[in-house]
């Protein structure tokens, strides 16, 4: 999954949308100048690509929405409860704020959000109010609740950063965390969240952490065949798709040079790689992946569209419901009385 630089694709965007290797495409604020040029862009991408495409992009809330101007704001998942005082207001204003994101996002033909985070709010210097509580109970309950939003309006969920980044400080984008705690502290006091989660089939998709568990195994989770194949597609049964997290971070230098993260992701388990903000990183990886990815293709040649198996068929173009148009006006409306406490 590649990014792109501007508000229109380059002419070298569009011949690279062609290119076997690329699966999607994630959106930046960069991208962004209004609703009807964003329109005009995701057809393009599209277009170009010609051939089943995600598009994407992290549009969790608070600090995390990359469009805004003609866009309802979402609040930080951490506002959730923060501004209920009962279960059932926090439920109306979790399912209120999945609903609108989805709608607002599928109305311009956007794929997927990379929602919701499920870290527990530790002591992690780059998650904070991104998480929605600082306990396992309370995140579950209103992560439920802002998945059902989703998938009212069609949108898979998808979960991040497994098995957790919010008990760990250091942020994974400029530093590369190691999270000393044993297995089992890990497994009950973030892990469960996703072991929840995944038990009542609400993930899609899911995006493990750039953080090293040294006393689990070495890798960072998204290079490590334990945390991906044995732990979470084996033990906790999992078998939606798994995208790297961002292999430009600095949480992604410990597998090498950019063909080396990107194989290495996918080694252990993971089915889309995102490759942001480093054009050259993105384009070695084209080039070092291809005969991997064509001989992938080969493989699923019976497949009706070889391309879909490499990341679930369910992701694509999901159609957005039709009658939800009162449902949604009620979710924004919901959102703003409460943006105003």
């Amino acid at each position: 999954m590649l990014d792109c630089m501007a508000e229109e694709l380059l002419p070298e965007e569009k011949e690279k949308l062609a290119h076997p290797v690329v699966g999607g495409v994630i959106l930046f604020t960069r991208n962004y100048y209004d609703k009807r040029q964003l329109s005009a862009l995701v057809s393009d991408i599209r277009r170009y690509a010609n051939k089943p495409i995600l598009v994407a992009v992290d549009h969790e809330g608070g600090r995390v929405q990359r469009f805004r101007e003609g866009f309802t704001a979402i609040p930080a998942m951490g506002d959730i409860l923060r501004r209920c005082k009962s279960k059932g207001k926090c439920a109306k204003y979790a399912e209120a704020c999945g609903l609108t994101l989805a709608v607002e996002l599928k109305t311009l033909d956007i794929d997927i959000s990379f929602a919701p985070v499920l870290d527990i709010n530790g002591v992690s210097q780059v998650i904070g109010d991104r998480a929605f509580a600082d306990n396992a109970t309370d995140t579950v309950r209103i992560a439920k609740s802002l998945i059902q939003g989703l998938k009212a309006a069609n949108m898979p969920a998808i979960g991040k950063h497994f098995p957790g980044h919010g008990s760990v400080a250091p942020d994974s984008h400029i530093a590369l965390p190691v999270d000393e705690r044993c297995f089992e502290e890990i497994k009950h006091t973030d892990m469960v969240v996703f072991e929840q989660l995944i038990k009542s089939e609400l993930l899609d998709g899911i995006m493990p952490a750039h953080v090293i568990y040294n006393q689990v195994c070495q890798e960072p989770a998204g290079f490590s065949a334990r945390w991906l194949q044995q732990i979470l597609k084996g033990d906790l049964g999992f078998t939606g798709a798994v995208f790297s997290d961002d292999l430009s971070m600095h949480g992604a230098s410990v597998a090498g040079g950019y063909v080396e993260r990107a194989s290495a992701a996918l080694d252990a388990g993971c089915d889309m790689v995102l490759a942001c903000n480093n054009i050259k990183g993105a384009e070695q990886i084209l080039d070092g992946l291809e005969q991997r990815v064509s001989q992938q293709l080969r493989d699923n040649a019976n497949n009706k569209d070889s391309a879909k198996a490499l990341c679930g068929g369910s992701f694509y173009q999901r159609a957005l419901p039709t009658g939800l148009k009162d449902q949604y006006d009620s979710a924004v409306a919901l959102i703003e009385s409460m943006s105003e406490r």
